[in-house]
């Protein structure tokens, strides 16, 4: 199939092919819409079968004019019609019991429809043109950001639809508020727009913003509203929000930023950041509404593996962007204000490195280490591990599918190029390992962390800590403990040492550095006294 786009003035055309049964693209005032005769469910069906939707998503029926509306529910009460009076046409749905000529389908399986008249005037020409009540969920494949720009649709749905109307880009930006009448005067908000809670309260004498706004849908729950049962909005990029002050939040991205991340904050906050992947995303929350989804595309296009997001307040339309930005991150939300003390250690191989942990464990760090981390993201079906291998080719593996470390040291490690690449495959899943386990036990509570982490430099972690520690140690000590711990031979052991950093580099590369000199009694002597004179007593 060839999508057409079709211009603004094209609208008999797109009326045409809606009345026809197929769907159709068409610019509103929020997000563009993937548009059908709401009252066909054969073309209900291609608009799910288009977005890849669940069947028990419901749709939101669009009129162009208050007079289609009555035929579409069993009642209008009059608290719906004094919202109506008020917004519409603009960004408000309004949920109200259903009448028998809207199919199960548009409805998603419910007894009720959420009813809209959009405020483009494009919208509303093909509207009327088509002669029958359109039913429209976002035109992009679902779950992932909104359009608001037909090149954002033709991106997702070139090839799966007939046309797409151009109107330029969206004036809102985020999908319409839905609202639900839980009596003759409240009104429950199942999903926040450019409408707010606020300005509803203006007509109604209650206002209820729903649990499910800002937390998960309850399992087996139907959702009455489009946006609250499934993952939405969510680019390619695993998005993470970020809850703090514009100091907080930089301070957090900046310790954590490596290759393949990026952040989005407010105008105001990219003066914090010294690297060119941070952009802006207005400093009102109309203005972040607005550019969000554009955003969130166009880091994606850019390959960005990992977004941070700063989040909005939850007030007036804040609370629209931040819900929005909720379901992106798959509700990874993480708290700024609360950041764990983090001390990295890191050193040459057989100088006591873990001694010093033990000593760190009994002053209440709780222990990363970041080999173990390194091993889980290798394992069998990993994406690390998928990528490893068409670099590397399926020779590096063992017939279980796992990864042969033996034949990966040969291949890669022997040659400083496959090693350098190797590296820059293996090492952005680590820190996003290291940082994931530092944030959970940030949730628990915990207030220092030591890292141990033998490749702490090369990774680029060390940005991360609060303080480094190297342990050293001279090179008969080192090569005498190797052998005796990994039963090596003095040649083995040797190639082992040989690999690592020199002792100078361990040394001016950290905030501390201990040293073994054969005595595990002194070095612990030299751990102890530099954790109480660390900044966290």
């Amino acid at each position: 199939m060839m999508t057409q786009l079709l211009s603004g003035d094209q609208t008999e055309l797109a009326a045409g092919l809606l009345r026809q049964g197929e769907p159709v693209g068409i610019p509103t005032e929020t997000v563009y819409g993937l548009g059908c005769n709401g009252l066909d469910p054969n073309a209900v069906r291609k608009v799910f079968a288009a977005k890849g939707r669940p069947m028990d998503n419901p749709l939101i029926v669009h009129i162009a004019d208050r007079e289609a509306w009555p035929s579409l529910v069993r009642e209008i009460p009059p608290l719906a019609s004094a919202l109506a009076d008020r917004f519409w046409p603009g960004p408000l749905t309004i949920i109200l019991p259903k009448s028998d000529l809207v199919p199960s389908e548009t409805a998603g399986g419910l007894q009720t429809v959420g009813v809209r008249l959009p405020a483009h005037p494009i919208a509303q020409d093909i509207i009327r043109c088509a002669g029958v009540p359109i039913a429209a969920p976002s035109a992009n494949r679902s779950g992932s950001p909104s359009p608001t720009t037909a090149a954002h649709v033709m991106a997702d749905m070139n090839g799966r639809i007939p046309a797409v109307v151009e109107g330029g880009s969206c004036l809102c930006g985020i999908e319409s508020t839905v609202v639900a009448l839980d009596d003759e005067k409240t009104v429950r908000v199942l999903r926040p727009g450019f409408v707010t809670a606020e300005q509803l309260a203006e007509i109604a004498p209650r206002v209820i913003v729903d649990d499910a706004v800002l937390s998960r849908l309850e399992d087996g729950k139907a959702a009455p509203s489009p946006g609250m049962k499934y993952r939405h909005y969510s680019p390619e990029a695993q998005v993470i929000m970020l809850n703090g002050s514009g100091e907080t939040v930089a301070e957090y991205i900046n310790r954590r930023f490596t290759h393949g991340d990026c952040a989005l904050v407010y105008d105001a906050d990219c003066q914090l950041y010294g690297s060119s992947h941070v952009f802006g995303y207005g400093d009102t929350d109309e203005s972040r509404g607005a550019q969000l989804f554009a955003r969130l595309r166009e880091m994606d296009a850019r390959g960005y593996k990992r977004i941070f997001v700063r989040a909005p307040r939850t007030d007036g339309v804040g609370l629209a962007v931040y819900n929005r930005l909720l379901r992106a991150a798959g509700y990874d939300v993480r708290d700024t204000a609360v950041s764990p003390y983090l001390v990295g250690l890191t050193g040459q191989t057989g100088a006591g490195k873990t001694t010093v942990s033990d000593v760190f464990a009994e002053h209440g760090f709780a222990i990363l280490n970041a080999d173990h981390i390194a091993r889980s993201v290798v394992q069998s079906g990993s994406p690390c591990l998928e990528e490893i291998v068409a670099a590397f080719g399926e020779k590096i593996l063992l017939p279980d599918g796992t990864l042969d470390r033996k034949q990966t040291a040969a291949v890669i490690f022997s040659d400083p190029e496959a090693k350098k690449q190797y590296e820059g495959i293996i090492f952005p899943h680590i820190i996003r390992g290291v940082f994931h386990a530092i944030d959970s036990l940030a949730t628990e509570g915990v207030d220092r962390i030591l890292l141990d982490a033998p490749t702490l430099f090369e990774s680029g972690l060390h940005t991360a800590c609060d303080h480094v520690v190297s342990v050293v140690a001279e090179e008969t000590i080192r090569l005498k403990r190797i052998m005796q711990r990994d039963s090596m031979t003095v040649e083995e052991a040797r190639r082992r040492m040989s690999a690592q950093h020199s002792t100078e580099f361990f040394r001016s590369h950290a905030d501390s550095v201990l040293e073994n000199n054969g005595s595990l009694a002194e070095l612990i002597a030299q751990a102890e006294a530099m954790i109480a004179a660390l900044p966290i007593h």
